[in-house]
């Protein structure tokens, strides 16, 4: 099979009628090959297209399917820039939050009035503690142990993105919740909010299950979920933690 390869953004020639190998090949493969025996960028960074403008092609996609005579076929390729694991994504996202939140559970006098810092944590801030970093600690070993990702990589600019979300939200929350002037609800308001929050975690965690049962180890395949087509309970969580026990 013989492969042009042209550049996606400016149709420049790359590569011009090389000899790629047999019409099964995949896209995958194709993608090794380029960087290994052409130079082009890592696999992970690479998008191969049939149009400049088009859609990514499939990793899964064959040659042969490409190609009008079966023995040529004419791609483009896009440099997706640098490149960061899914996992290592996760992590960063659900391990800080964690360190965040014991900042602000410190009580350091740098944040707070130091006149105050040495007021009694309520028993419904130590609730609050646990639920929270009990529920990234659970993040963290769903990512290290159940999630399984369809691509390998991501943009490395979203890393930021995603990041500064869960991390200012972890700040928000903790700097509320640890405040030596937080003032907890009643004890019915706060038990009923923890037996939801619990109960949730667990339908949250069965729903992660369940999504990585439909992909089965080491593939790429989309299955539809059912008896519900995505995870409600993350919402349910947090809306139990506003409610409940972020009184003022």
């Amino acid at each position: 099979m013989k492969l042009t390869l042209r550049s996606a953004d400016a149709e420049r020639l790359i590569l011009d009628e090389v000899d790629v190998g047999v019409g099964s090949l995949e896209i995958e493969q194709l993608k090794q090959l380029l960087h290994k025996d052409h130079g082009l960028k890592h696999p992970n960074r690479l998008s191969l297209k049939q149009q400049s403008n088009g859609k990514p092609l499939k990793d899964n996609a064959k040659l042969n399917d490409l190609s009008e005579d079966g023995n040529h076929v004419v791609l483009f390729v896009k440099d997706l820039g640098p490149q960061i694991s899914w996992s290592t994504v996760f992590l960063s996202e659900y391990a800080a939050p964690i360190a965040i939140y014991l900042i602000f559970y410190r009580r350091p006098s740098f944040i707070y009035d130091a006149s105050l810092v040495n007021k009694p944590m309520h028993y419904v801030a130590k609730i609050a503690c646990a639920c929270y970093v009990g529920h990234y600690v659970k993040r963290v070993l769903e990512t290290l142990l159940v999630h399984r990702f369809s691509h390998a990589t991501m943009p490395l600019a979203n890393l930021f993105k995603n990041c500064s979300y869960y991390w200012g939200f972890s700040a928000m929350i903790g700097y509320y919740m640890n405040h030596p002037l937080y003032t907890p609800p009643s004890s019915t308001y706060v038990y009923t909010g923890l037996a939801g929050f619990i109960i949730c975690e667990l339908g949250n965690l069965s729903s992660h299950l369940l999504f990585r049962d439909l992909r089965p180890l080491g593939s790429h395949v989309r299955r539809i979920p059912y008896p519900y087509p995505s995870n409600p309970f993350g919402s349910f969580i947090w809306s139990l933690v506003l409610i409940t026990l972020m009184k003022f």
